[in-house]
């Protein structure tokens, strides 16, 4: 005879139920964030479908800002591509659970990440980090870590961790002052704020470790590019993603 399965208990359901309710929360503002701001720059947001011009708006979020992405008049697919924002915020959940840090530290790290859904989403599509995305999730970010010392650890933490931010962002900014569009963008400095804070928060190590591993990302990805010839040497690739996933990277190794 085979054992019978033990019935899953009723807290982890729960959280489960809970986890897909708040993706299903949060993936049309992220979606919505994608498809206004995934325009050229100098360029007004996009506040239509650009096939038909029928409106996006939030207060009517599907099918248009739902996992399927089609415009409801014309069926033309808006923003980013069908299930990639639902897939990343379930990403993001997992990542905060597999972190099992406290609520406020946990939370500064939920809201960055959640955030940078739709950051990736822009910057891999038009190679632009808008300023109504980054702020809020700088600001966010620092304000969460600012609870989580004032809960836990002390003062000390959450000043490394705005050093951290403030020092990350102005590398940034320097390579574009010094080097113009072959250094980083200032979007690129504006979502190191929220990065570096994160990775100060852990120590000062980390600030090194997260940008190095994010150039290695960076690196690796356009080699293959070349290799399979979807790129030239003189193409640009967009630094937020593999900033993104540098900051992680080195996060995971304080776990």
């Amino acid at each position: 005879m085979s054992a019978s399965l033990a019935p899953e208990p009723p807290v982890a359901t729960a959280h489960r139920g809970s986890a897909l309710l708040a993706v299903l929360a949060v993936a049309p503002a992220c979606r919505y964030a994608v498809a206004r701001y995934a325009v050229p720059q100098g360029t007004a947001d996009r506040a239509a479908c650009d096939g038909c011009a029928t409106p996006i708006r939030l207060d009517r979020p599907w099918p248009a800002l739902g996992p399927t992405a089609r415009c409801p008049g014309c069926r033309r697919r808006i923003g980013a591509p069908p299930w990639t924002v639902e897939t990343a915020l379930l990403a993001v959940l997992l990542v905060v659970a597999l972190a099992d840090r406290p609520p406020a530290e946990g939370g500064a790290l939920a809201w960055w990440l959640a955030w940078a859904v739709p950051l990736v989403g822009v910057d891999t599509a038009v190679h632009r980090l808008p300023d109504r995305l980054t702020w809020p999730a700088a600001a966010g970010t620092l304000a969460l870590l600012g609870v989580a010392a004032w809960t836990g650890p002390g003062s000390g933490a959450w000043l490394r961790a705005v050093a951290a931010a403030v020092l990350l962002a102005l590398l940034f900014a320097g390579t574009t002052l010094l080097l113009g569009r072959r250094g980083f963008g200032l979007g690129d400095a504006k979502l190191a704020l929220g990065g570096g804070a994160l990775l100060g928060w852990y120590g000062w190590p980390l600030l090194l470790v997260g940008p190095a591993l994010a150039c290695v990302f960076s690196a690796v990805t356009g080699l293959v590019l070349l290799a399979a010839r979807r790129v030239r040497w003189s193409s640009h690739l967009p630094f937020g993603p593999f900033l993104v996933l540098g900051t992680l990277a080195a996060l995971a190794l304080t776990w």
